[in-house]
């Protein structure tokens, strides 16, 4: 796994400090992350599968793209930059719709522990995502989600099942 820092923060989002990915994860400390949903025009979500080697959630699916914010960077510069690291892809309308915090503890003993600011946006066209970093992606619209989520949750991310109907709910909304 690549040597990333991620930013430590209070219950405020305040930074308190910053320390390596990995021993955040390892230790559970609340530190700053981002979840990406992007939408086509029929109002389907692309969903991505996390690579297989993934440190936790490999091969769950998830929201478009997720990671954690570099020091200094805003939460849409962090998403942009991770859009095209991952998915290669450049979306449109991106914004901030909430924020929420969570923590999942996985079977190989890490942590996820974030204070998750959620943005939405738009993209059409094909995907040619970056295969170390995801395994594959789809679109999906809320139905077809409900339905898979329902069958089989240990498909899913914990975060992913805690806040993708709020994020539909508000999308649609949007639209209105």
């Amino acid at each position: 796994m690549k040597q990333d820092n991620v930013i430590l923060v209070d219950p405020n989002d305040v930074m308190i400090g910053s320390m390596e990915k990995y021993e955040a994860h390892v230790k559970g400390l609340l530190h700053r992350a981002f979840s990406v949903f992007l939408f086509n025009d029929q109002d389907e979500l692309l969903l991505q599968q996390r690579a297989l080697d993934k440190y936790h959630c490999a091969g769950l699916w998830t929201n478009s793209c997720c990671s954690h914010q570099r020091l200094g960077e805003t939460n849409l510069d962090a998403a942009t930059r991770r859009l095209m690291e991952e998915l290669r892809l450049t979306a449109t309308d991106i914004h901030e719709v909430f924020a929420f915090v969570y923590r999942a503890q996985f079977e190989n003993g890490l942590t996820e522990h974030e204070f998750d600011h959620v943005l939405i946006g738009k993209f059409n066209g094909e995907i040619d995502f970056n295969k170390t970093e995801v395994a594959a992606v789809q679109y999906m619209d809320l139905e077809q989600i409900e339905e898979a989520v329902k069958l089989s949750p240990e498909r899913f991310t914990p975060w992913f099942k805690l806040i993708y109907q709020r994020v539909f709910d508000l999308y649609l909304a949007s639209k209105k």
